[in-house]
């Protein structure tokens, strides 16, 4: 693995999941994550057009897995998670996944896009911020250690 060397944006390569990235994607995923997801749930989401992955060959450098789903005649998008491996972050990875998904999104025709993060991740609440989602709900105890969730949205009219 390579570590402490700079990432250039231009050094990575964002595309489409495939069933060869899962391995490497739940790997990552326990790392990162104190609550990680299994890698059967990253398996149910394998052909989303918004499941993209993040590589600096030879290696996955980051993910994001976002969806659809209709409600109420309109077509939400959801960011439903996102990672960057710690030794790449502060590179604007986690920035062009998430710029990528919200493409994504938008090309399978969201309406909305929303996301919930930690309450106390203040670097991707930043992130999101600047990319144009607006916090409109607080979620208590979100999380299994009694964290609450900020709810975001983006609204491809609003940014």
């Amino acid at each position: 693995m390579t570590t402490g060397s700079a990432v250039g944006n231009n050094d990575v390569a964002v595309r489409q999941a495939t069933r060869a990235d899962l391995l490497a994607v739940s790997r990552m995923e326990k790392r990162v994550f104190d609550e990680p997801w299994s890698y059967s749930a990253f398996e149910r989401f394998l052909g989303e057009p918004a499941f993209l992955v993040a590589e600096r060959e030879p290696e996955l450098v980051g993910y994001v897995v976002a969806d659809s789903t209709a409600l109420h005649g309109r077509s939400v998008g959801h960011i439903k998670d996102l990672a960057v491996g710690p030794e790449f972050r502060r590179h604007g990875v986690g920035r062009r996944l998430l710029r990528e998904a919200i493409s994504q999104l938008l090309l399978v025709d969201a309406n909305s896009i929303k996301l919930e993060v930690r309450e106390s991740n203040t670097a991707a609440r930043q992130l999101y911020v600047e990319e144009g989602f607006e916090p409109f709900r607080r979620v208590p105890r979100y999380y299994s250690d009694g964290e609450a969730a900020l709810v975001l949205g983006y609204n491809p009219v609003d940014a």
